[in-house]
């Protein structure tokens, strides 16, 4: 079955975006840390300039996922990813399906009956490799539920001291984690810890 894997980059203070929802300074590190390019691919492809750590880490992570759990506000801040996430098929949560959506030759999904369905629909197009969780909500609730495997988190080298908290909201805890796998990079530390459901 596939694993739910929540990424997300964020400061070291905790924070995945600034008060008015910008990811500049936690994204910054893949742009600016080294000379290693790496294109993301999807409709709106980026390049990013890395480090030779980060370029390892970053390919390797981005070939294991298949599909993208996310929520609506990520979907408006990315502006749909134009139509196509890199990371495979997304299932957006959300209440409503928003306007001029879904689009022709976009694999952009709209789940609007809860988490568990958005869970069952990308671990199914997901093909056997693992799905990402992106977004605070999405991964806050993925974590409440005990459902998350893991958590990639790459934490920048920047303190935001407000913003959007990327562990706010949580039920239930302590959660527990396993022993990390740690990947030091330019201007950012990559972790990926299990998640321990007892």
């Amino acid at each position: 079955m596939s694993k739910l894997v929540a990424l997300m980059s964020m400061s070291l203070d905790g924070f995945v975006a600034d008060p008015n929802d910008g990811v500049g300074e936690v994204f910054d590190w893949y742009m600016h840390s080294g000379d290693v390019e790496f294109s993301t691919g999807g409709s709106d492809p980026m390049t990013f300039r890395v480090s030779p750590p980060s370029a390892e880490h970053v390919r390797a992570l981005w070939a294991e996922l298949g599909a993208v759990i996310t929520g609506r506000r990520t979907f408006e801040v990315a502006d749909g990813w134009g139509g196509n996430h890199a990371w495979g098929p997304a299932f957006v949560l959300t209440h409503e399906i928003p306007a001029g959506w879904p689009r022709p030759g976009s694999s952009v999904h709209f789940v609007t009956d809860g988490i568990e369905s958005a869970v069952r629909q990308a671990r199914a197009a997901a093909g056997g490799k693992s799905v990402a969780v992106h977004g605070a909500d999405t991964i806050q609730q993925l974590l409440n539920a005990g459902l998350l495997d893991e958590m990639q988190i790459d934490v920048a080298a920047v303190l935001l001291g407000s913003g959007v908290r990327l562990f706010d909201h949580l039920a239930g805890m302590p959660a527990f984690l396993g022993d990390p796998k740690v990947v030091a990079g330019v201007g950012v530390t990559h972790l990926r810890y299990p998640v321990r459901n007892i």
